[in-house]
């Protein structure tokens, strides 16, 4: 069947089979070899690739309890210490948002009424990472290095 086709197209054939064969495509996160025991249990991060042949991947632990539940008789209280969880936690998940009051930026016309273009321009990115919202907030996002053992602590943000 290929005799039949004209050179350039087995030449743009044979090149989109060789770039579909040589490219890694991933279903998921790559998780990171490494568990960390903290005082709940243990966590499992992924290893986040930077748009960067410069930069070298990070470790990332996403979603770990910082304290427990601020709900029910928590709530308006001093945050107490999360609960043990058995086994590996997967830290791969964003946590959920605390609850917040956005203005609506649905409507362009009227939003710009109401604030500067550059606002309207950042509350619109930042919409979308906001929909999932809970009281039950505590959660930290933990960046390591992903290169080697650290010898000495490093400060967290």
């Amino acid at each position: 069947m290929l005799s039949r086709c004209p050179a350039f197209t087995r030449h743009v054939l044979g090149f989109l089979v060789l770039v579909l064969v040589t490219t890694d495509v991933r279903s998921g996160p790559r998780y990171s070899s490494r568990i960390v025991d903290i005082q709940t249990g243990a966590i499992r991060g992924i290893i986040l690739e930077l748009n960067s042949r410069h930069l070298e991947p990070v470790e990332v632990f996403r979603g770990v309890p910082y304290a427990a539940p601020p709900i029910g008789p928590l709530r308006f209280r001093a945050p107490q210490a999360p609960l043990p969880w058995p086994g590996t936690r997967l830290a791969d998940t964003f946590g959920a948002v605390c609850p917040q009051k956005l203005p609506d930026v649905s409507n362009r016309t009227a939003a710009l009424q109401s604030m500067p273009k550059g606002r309207y321009q950042y509350l619109k990115k930042l919409v979308p990472l906001l929909v999932n919202q809970s009281e039950d907030c505590l959660f930290l996002n933990i960046y390591v290095p992903g290169s080697g053992e650290c010898a000495h602590r490093l400060p967290s943000l």
